[in-house]
């Protein structure tokens, strides 16, 4: 059985666009005309014990209804295991899907990557994919905790993307010095470059700060107990020094500035955090569009949760043929979509030609300064990029309680992130109107798009008692 949808709205430079939310829900309907076929449920469980189970249904495993099967669910591990992250996988169901998806999430299959990536990265464990029947699928236990929210005392807090690293200082909740400054931390390859340069954004807001009594941070990432477990801003390191220097680096930075209260996040979890912090609204998911695709979760208690919420490498676009991730080898997945790397892909298509050894963050600029100057085609790379969003919405909806979306990052800024937030209004309003009407979309000032995230960072450590 094929599943074809025709989008209402195309990004204009890119029609070949298949949003997962438009595919997802023809499938589902499908499901329903062939009489409700049969229940699904996959579970994943961390090393904590905790474990997200996703309900759903499926064709009958037969016929022509086996590829779609096997493609819908394959999809769907692929966004459950990002965003949610987990080392053993329960496919509770008919035991012929889980053969198929123990055979593409192996070291020969499709999703070679994520088989080792995500439990032996993130969760120094070794993948299992398990099948069960429907009714003996493993019971949820989702675990979340209070964070941040700290206000007290004088405070540094910073973000770290891939190309700038921003730094705020903070005294009793009130900002009094921002910094953001460039740098290109992918491809180096010696930890004290690292090192060196993210001390010398904490000593840019030390300068201003009486004494120094918390320390909190924002990084592209998976971070366990401030220990880097996996981040793209140190691939060039090689594994033996990585291992060495890197993973523990912000405890020996904490060391060098006397031990202070030291807590440093995923780079999304404080995006929503600083949302929830903002607004004072809770179920917000927060997009941060920068070098990458970071997210971040609070939920409607008004806590982040244990999650991975790595929307960069969640399936968006579901045409064979879609962008290859040039990291994870999958095509359509979130960081070809919401990024600097989405306003490069797009470039060509729009017809601007810039060099091609130029840093992705100096072409955004280039982009920028076109679109300020009213140039046609620097337009329709953010109306794309908006198109992008207001059908991805809809999917991320299908799997977070929502009442609000924040959108900020690098490519947000400008009459750009203006068009963005409107393209995907268009598109919420002609496809999904009872999205738009029950979540909230918002867009944090121009200062707060670029900082923010820095200021956020300087509440997550709670004061040592005296």
């Amino acid at each position: 059985m094929s599943i074809t949808v025709v989008p209402k709205v195309k990004p204009p430079l890119d029609p070949g666009f298949v949003p997962a939310s438009l595919w997802n829900r023809a499938f589902q309907q499908a499901v329903k005309r062939s009489g409700g076929g049969q229940k699904l449920a996959i579970a994943l469980e961390r090393p904590d014990e905790s474990v997200s189970v996703f309900h759903t249904a499926v064709l009958r495993h037969e016929g022509e209804g086996i590829a779609a099967n096997e493609r819908y669910v394959e999809r769907l591990v692929k966004f459950l295991l990002w965003q949610k992250g987990g080392y053993k996988v329960t496919i509770a169901g008919d035991p012929a899907i889980a053969t198929h998806i123990r055979r593409v999430y192996s070291p020969s299959g499709e999703r070679a990557f994520d088989y080792e990536f995500i439990p032996e990265i993130c969760y120094l464990r070794k993948m299992q994919i398990e099948q069960a029947p429907y009714d003996q699928a493993p019971a949820a236990r989702e675990s979340s905790f209070p964070l941040g929210r700290h206000q007290d005392g004088c405070r540094i807090g910073f973000d770290l993307g891939g190309s700038d690293r921003k730094c705020a200082a903070v005294i009793d909740g009130q900002v009094i010095f921002t910094d953001e400054v460039a740098w290109d931390p992918y491809f180096k390859t010696d930890p004290q470059y690292h090192y060196d340069q993210i001390n010398d954004s904490l000593k840019r807001a030390a300068a201003h700060l009486p004494r120094v009594d918390a320390i909190g941070g924002s990084s592209a990432g998976n971070y366990v107990q401030n220990e880097v477990r996996a981040a793209s801003l140190f691939r060039g390191v090689p594994k033996d020094l990585f291992d060495k220097r890197i993973r523990p680096i912000f405890l020996d930075l904490q060391k060098e500035w006397n031990g202070v209260p030291f807590v440093v996040i995923n780079d999304g979890e404080v995006t929503a955090l600083g949302a929830s912090m903002t607004t004072g609204h809770t179920a917000i998911l927060g997009i941060a569009m920068g070098t990458s695709t970071a997210a971040g979760y609070v939920n409607p208690q008004g806590n982040v949760t244990n999650w991975l919420n790595e929307l960069a490498f969640v399936p968006v676009d579901y045409r064979p043929d879609a962008p290859i991730d040039e990291w994870s080898k999958d095509g359509g997945v979130g960081s070809q979509y919401f990024s600097q790397q989405a306003v490069n892909r797009l470039l060509p298509a729009a017809g601007i030609q810039l060099p091609e050894n130029m840093p992705l963050a100096e072409k955004l600029v280039e982009v920028q300064k076109l679109m300020a100057a009213g140039d046609a085609r620097a337009r329709e790379i953010y109306k794309s990029i908006g198109v992008y969003l207001g059908y991805a919405l809809p999917q991320f909806a299908d799997f977070y309680e929502l009442s609000h979306v924040l959108v900020l990052g690098r490519v947000m800024t400008g009459e750009g992130g203006d068009i963005i937030m409107s393209e995907a209004r268009k598109v919420l309003q002609q496809e999904f109107p009872e999205i738009l009407e029950r979540v909230g979309l918002h867009v944090p000032g121009e200062k707060e798009k670029r900082l923010g995230q820095a200021v956020a960072a300087a509440s997550l450590p709670a004061l040592a008692k005296a």
